[in-house]
């Protein structure tokens, strides 16, 4: 599962990674980006509910096969567009097939870990997300230079072909392995309930700079701080790892507090909304390393949104619905990258940058008090069925 996200990260980042010379040379906008990148998480919205309901009743072994065949092929296709409706296709493919990659690394965990060991089992599945969006200019960048921007959307394509096979060999033991994580107790998850609503706030909207910084990054280094291809792949892999050391951080904080910070998570993601503010000074930043080291941090901070929204939530819910509580959560942050980015577009576009980023850096704390509201509901709710 950690491979597999390693994967999706460095299929969907490529595009972003590229995005300087593929918009040069295709003459597309800022804001056809914008709207190329919102299709991928239209779909992606989509396919991750969708793909938690398919692995939840059918299973990891051939749920996950079908959609890395399907994400695959769509990644490989990306090499063959010329315009703004080719790639958007190509990206709206990719989309849905990639919704299947974080609810089956959370029903892993879920099925072979005891409770105290879960969330740094997440933080593993999950890692490969972030540390696909480090390799992925450390990797694409002399392939894209070598072959061009098209031989590097094949060379995704073959990198999924090579897990598929790798998964088809080691996959079978899964249906008898022991279910050691899955508690009867689990709840319905139903949309009227205001937990659901305040994971959703939390997931959607705190992990928010972890979009923006994936997709306008190069965009902004490139137009703004006048890096060319070659020096993107040599620093933009630095905020990423932000979110890699995040994800093992907030993974082992999770687990080693899980009593404390059930109590005192309402403080902890008040502050963590506090803290994302700082990246709204990045553009005024003078050298680009101290803008790495914002990124850096902002991803940092993302990356707690995320794991501990889903210690929340299984609290709350459990874990049979794991596949389906982690697709509403990556869905549900797909959804508003697909509304966000668009909008980031068109303020590039307009060389609006300090508004750009002062837009992502108050929406994580849009998210905490979203969440003050909605847990302070569902804490009314649980006295009153008490």
């Amino acid at each position: 599962m950690m491979l597999v996200s390693l994967i999706s990260y460095i299929d969907r980042n490529t595009l972003a990674l590229l995005a300087p010379t593929i918009l040069g040379e295709t003459h597309l906008s800022n804001q056809q980006y914008g709207f190329i990148v919102s299709g991928f998480s239209v779909a992606y919205m989509i396919g991750n509910p969708v793909w938690g309901v398919v692995l939840d009743r059918f299973g990891l072994r051939i749920g996950m096969a079908v959609a890395v065949g399907i994400w695959s092929l769509a990644s490989a296709s990306h090499a063959f567009a010329g315009g703004f409706f080719g790639f958007l296709a190509a990206r709206v493919v990719l989309g849905f097939g990639e919704g299947a990659t974080f609810p089956g690394g959370l029903r892993t965990a879920s099925e072979t870990l005891p409770p105290h060991l879960r969330s740094r089992g997440i933080a593993l599945a999950y890692s490969g997300g972030s540390l696909g969006a480090i390799l992925t200019p450390i990797l694409i960048t002399p392939i894209g230079l070598a072959f061009g921007w098209r031989g590097a959307f094949l060379f995704t394509g073959l990198v999924g072909a090579a897990w598929l096979a790798l998964w088809l060999g080691t996959s079978r033991g899964i249906p008898a392995r022991r279910r050691v994580a899955l508690e009867s107790r689990s709840s319905a998850v139903r949309l009227g309930d205001p937990g659901l609503w305040a994971y959703i706030c939390l997931y959607a909207l705190g992990a928010a700079p972890l979009g923006f910084v994936m997709y306008a990054a190069a965009l902004y280094l490139g137009q703004v701080r006048q890096l060319g291809q070659a020096e993107l792949g040599k620093v933009l892999w630095i905020p990423p790892l932000g979110w890699e050391v995040g994800y093992f951080f907030w993974g082992w904080i999770s687990d080693r507090f899980q009593p404390v910070a059930s109590q005192g998570r309402r403080w902890v993601f008040g502050a963590l909304g506090l803290l994302s503010l700082a990246l709204a000074g990045a553009p005024y930043l003078e050298s680009v390393p101290a803008v790495m080291v914002a990124m850096f941090f902002a991803m940092f901070l993302a990356s707690a949104f995320v794991i501990l929204s889903i210690a929340y939530a299984t609290s709350i819910f459990g874990t049979g619905s794991s596949g389906l509580i982690a697709g509403t959560g990556a869905g549900s942050w797909s959804a508003g990258i697909a509304v966000i980015m668009p909008l980031i577009g068109r303020l590039f576009d307009a060389k609006q940058y300090n508004e750009a980023f002062l837009a992502a850096s108050v929406i994580p704390l849009a998210g905490a008090l979203g969440f003050l509201l909605f847990d302070g509901l569902q804490r009314q709710q649980k006295k009153k069925r008490a």
